[in-house]
């Protein structure tokens, strides 16, 4: 399966414009071949929880059409990271859009405290079966918590895709986790993280790629955007720069 993980610069608060830019870095990652292409954490609206009240989107925005439709076309499945509302609250949330399907809402079920007075927790994700590769979804934070990466487990996940806005620390942090994880679960795991600033602090990149023995495959830069494709069969890796 290949996947491609868009490393990517939000504009905070910018819906239209990132949308836009989602849409180019999709159709660049299909013209690769990717069948699956994902997005760092609230890729659409900048990771800024103090805004998420404002951003917040329903699951059935009619805005989310054009992603569905480049979806369609490329016959490919894409992750975008949205605050979603729901009856109860606020949640950091993964839409996934696939060919033929409605829409799929992957919330985040371990949020970290500094995220509490904004979002409430979603329940525990279902693997996800996409081009017969189970696939667990994890949301930054989350890859920390053991509880989570054992649920994958035992759903059968054999790729751990985290999306994830994370600093230099936190990069080097969940880089060691996902090795760990990777060769204790025999998963392949993934990293997909923005650049630019988010929350105040910069995020750090270095989107990357571990095969399941928890060796690194590859990665882009801390700074720039770009896309990295991983090959989960192969464990063959393409860099791709920026727009």
């Amino acid at each position: 399966m290949r996947i491609a993980l868009v490393q990517y610069k939000p504009i905070s608060g910018d819906i239209a414009g990132n949308l836009s830019r989602h849409l180019s870095f999709v159709e660049r990652a299909a013209g690769s071949g990717a069948e699956l292409v994902m997005f760092p954490e609230l890729s659409l609206t900048g990771y800024e929880p103090s805004l998420a009240k404002k951003l917040a989107l329903d699951v059935d925005d009619s805005r989310f059409d054009a992603i569905q439709t480049v979806c369609e076309n490329g016959n490919l499945a894409i992750g975008v990271g949205v605050p979603t509302k729901h009856d109860d609250g606020l949640r950091i949330s993964v839409l996934l859009f696939r060919p033929g399907r409605s829409r799929q809402v992957h919330s985040k079920a371990f949020l970290h405290s500094d995220e509490e007075p904004y979002f409430i927790s979603g329940p525990l994700p279902t693997c996800l079966a996409i081009a017969d590769q189970g696939i667990a979804l994890a949301i930054c934070y989350e890859l920390s918590i053991a509880a989570h990466v054992k649920h994958a487990a035992e759903q059968g996940a054999k790729i751990y895709l985290a999306s994830v806005a994370k600093t230099g620390k936190g990069v080097e942090q969940a880089s060691k986790r996902l090795s760990e994880i990777a060769s204790r679960y025999s998963m392949t795991t993934l990293m997909v993280n923005a650049v630019g600033m988010a929350d105040g602090v910069l995020c750090a990149g270095t989107s990357s790629a571990w095969n399941n023995k928890g060796e690194l495959l590859g990665n882009l830069d801390s700074t720039e955007e770009g896309i990295i494709i991983v090959d989960t069969d192969s464990n063959d890796v393409a860099l791709l720069s920026g727009l």
